[in-house]
C-alpha cells in the first residue's frame, strides 16, 4: 500500500474483558507520509483496511526505530515514551475515511476534529453510536457500567470517593485535547470531536456537540449542537440554540455564518448566510411564516423561513403589536466586544 488516510498511536482503557473503552492519542495523524505508512506498516505487519493493533513491549523499539528513519521523530518520541505505561496500547491505521467500527477508530476521528486536523462534515462518522459504549466517566477515569458497582464498594473500603462525572459515549474535549487560544469556563460543556478555533470564548452555559464547532474568534453562551459549524465573529447569547442535523431526523446541514448574533433564548433552524441577527427569544425553524419587509418596513412578500436559507444581512424579528415573525435588511455588522472577547 502507498498511502494512509490516518494514523495514531494511543494509550487507553480497557475493561475486564478486554474491551476498549476509550483511546487517547497524543498526536494523531492526518494523511501521513508514504514514509511512515511504509515503516509503520512493515513493523506491525499491516497490509492494509482499517485496523486497530494492540501495541505490546516488544513492538516498540523497532517502532521507535522505524519511525526515526522515516524522520517522523514527534511520532518516535511518543512511541518511546509507551514503554513506561502501565495502561494498554493500540496503534490504529485507517487507510480510507469510513465509517468507525470500533472504539479505537472512533476516538481517533473525533480527535482529528477536536485537534483541528478536520473541520466538522469532514469525516465518515455513520455508525459511531453503534461503536461506542456507553461509559461512566470518573475521577479514576473510564469505567465500564457493569464494573462500576464494584469500583465503588472498592474505593470505599479504600476510603476513597469514586466521582461519576457523567454517563455518556462521549467523555469532555478538554481531557484529550486543549486547542490553542480558546477560553472554555465551563469544560464538561465541550465534547470530544468538537472543533473549537482560535480566538472562541465558551461561557459558562455554552455547550458544543461533537462534530460541530466555530471557526473563532467568537463568543458562545448558547448551544451549538451536532453538525453545526458558527463562523468567525459570530456571537451566541446566552441560552440560544442552534438546531442540529439529529434532531428530528433532519437532513439540513445548519450553520451560522460570519458575523452574526443570536440574541438571548433565540434560535435558529435553518443555516443563516454572513451578518444576520435573530432578535432575543425568536426561534426561527425552516416552517416558520416570515414577512419580508422593504427598508421602509413596508411588507413586500410572505416566504417560509427556509426560503431564507443562506442569505446574508438579516434581521429577524417579531411584531409586538400582531406577533408577525419579520425579516428585514441588517444593514450594520455586528461587532464582538474586544475587551470581552479578547483571549
Amino acid at each position: 500500500m502507498s498511502k494512509l488516510f490516518s494514523l495514531g498511536f494511543g494509550v487507553g482503557t480497557n475493561n475486564n474483558k478486554g474491551e476498549w473503552l476509550e483511546v487517547f492519542y497524543p498526536q494523531p495523524l492526518l494523511n501521513p507520509s508514504e514514509a511512515i505508512t511504509s515503516a509503520v506498516s512493515k513493523v506491525l505487519g499491516f497490509t492494509g483496511g482499517n485496523q486497530a493493533i494492540a501495541l505490546d513491549t516488544a513492538k516498540l523499539e523497532p517502532l521507535v526505530t522505524a519511525l526515526e528513519a522515516a524522520d517522523s521523530l514527534d511520532q518516535a518520541a511518543i512511541v518511546k515514551s509507551f514503554a513506561n505505561s502501565k495502561r494498554p496500547l493500540v496503534a490504529t491505521l485507517l487507510e480510507t475515511d469510513a465509517a468507525p467500527s470500533s472504539v479505537p477508530e472512533g476516538y481517533l476521528k473525533l480527535q482529528l476534529i477536536s485537534h483541528r486536523l478536520v473541520k466538522p462534515h469532514g469525516l465518515v462518522l455513520d455508525g459511531l453510536f453503534g461503536a461506542l459504549p456507553n461509559v461512566a466517566w470518573t475521577n479514576q477515569g473510564a469505567i465500564d457500567l457493569a464494573e462500576l458497582p464494584e469500583r465503588q464498594l472498592q474505593a470505599r473500603l479504600n476510603g476513597e470517593l469514586l466521582s461519576v462525572d457523567c454517563v455518556d459515549k462521549f467523555p469532555k474535549m478538554t481531557n484529550y485535547v486543549v486547542p490553542s487560544g480558546v477560553r472554555i469556563a465551563h469544560t464538561a460543556r465541550v465534547r470530544l470531536g468538537a472543533y473549537i478555533g482560535e480566538g472562541t470564548t465558551i461561557m459558562h452555559e455554552g455547550f458544543v456537540n461533537f462534530n460541530a464547532g466555530t471557526e473563532g474568534p467568537g463568543m458562545i453562551e448558547g448551544r451549538i449542537s451536532a453538525g453545526v459549524m458558527i463562523g468567525a465573529g459570530s456571537d451566541l447569547g446566552g441560552g440560544c440554540s442552534t438546531m442540529g442535523t439529529l434532531s428530528g431526523g433532519g437532513n439540513i446541514v445548519i450553520k451560522v455564518g460570519k458575523e452574526c448574533l443570536l440574541g438571548a433564548n433565540a434560535g435558529t433552524g435553518i443555516p443563516l448566510g454572513d451578518r444576520c441577527t435573530i432578535e432575543s427569544g425568536l426561534y426561527i425553524t425552516p416552517g416558520t411564516k416570515v414577512v419580508m419587509l422593504d427598508d421602509k418596513g413596508v411588507e413586500v412578500d410572505k416566504v417560509k423561513a427556509r426560503d431564507l436559507s443562506d442569505k446574508s444581512d438579516l434581521l429577524f424579528r417579531r411584531n409586538s403589536i400582531s406577533g408577525a415573525v419579520e425579516c428585514l435588511t441588517n444593514k450594520s455588522a455586528i461587532e464582538l466586544n474586544a475587551a470581552l472577547h479578547a483571549n
